[in-house]
């Protein structure tokens, strides 16, 4: 019988699709760390993600002493999401057991829209008169008002609250 290329694609990806391939990366944790995983997880006291990567990796261990779960069973028994088991796996042969149990801190910085000159303008604004029919200055009101008067192109509602909190202005 002679089998042309495609047919043993397509049969190789029957089978992956099945969940029998064999699994990309392969955790095998040391005594050491199984020990150290255990105690995490029997203790209890720590965070809910680092409790779960924990549990993952114990059940993904292929050791003769581990259970060399597959993933389809590791998600059905902890709960989580497949994507979760093959990420974990992934950063545990990656980079280790620490980097997949702590999380990595944001790099995202965050542009301010308001400069000094603009907040300086916005405290004036609120410490002014409110519109007529108005009562006070709320903070969707000043906000319109920051981008009518050209001070901003946009500005958001939330953004003026943050603004006028930071600045401790006393208005009574």
């Amino acid at each position: 019988m002679v089998f042309s290329e495609r047919s043993l694609r397509k049969s190789v990806y029957s089978i992956a699709r099945e969940g029998a391939m064999q699994k990309r990366y392969l955790v095998t944790l040391t005594a050491e760390e199984r020990l150290e995983l255990q105690s995490l997880v029997s203790i209890g006291k720590s965070a809910a993600r680092k409790l779960v990567r924990a549990r993952i990796l114990l059940l993904a261990d292929e050791t003769e002493k581990g259970p060399a779960k597959s993933d389809p069973e590791i998600v059905d028994a902890l709960g989580c999401g497949r994507a979760t088991v093959e990420r974990v796996r992934k950063q545990f042969v990656e980079e280790g057991v620490e980097a997949t149990l702590t999380p990595k801190p944001t790099m995202r910085t965050y542009e301010n829209r308001l400069d000094g000159k603009a907040e300086a303008h916005l405290v004036a604004i609120t410490c002014g008169a409110p519109p007529e029919g108005r009562a006070r200055w709320t903070l969707r009101l000043l906000a319109d008002r920051m981008v009518a008067l050209g001070h901003v192109d946009s500005v958001s509602h939330e953004t003026v609250r943050q603004t006028l909190k930071k600045t401790n202005s006393n208005r009574g």
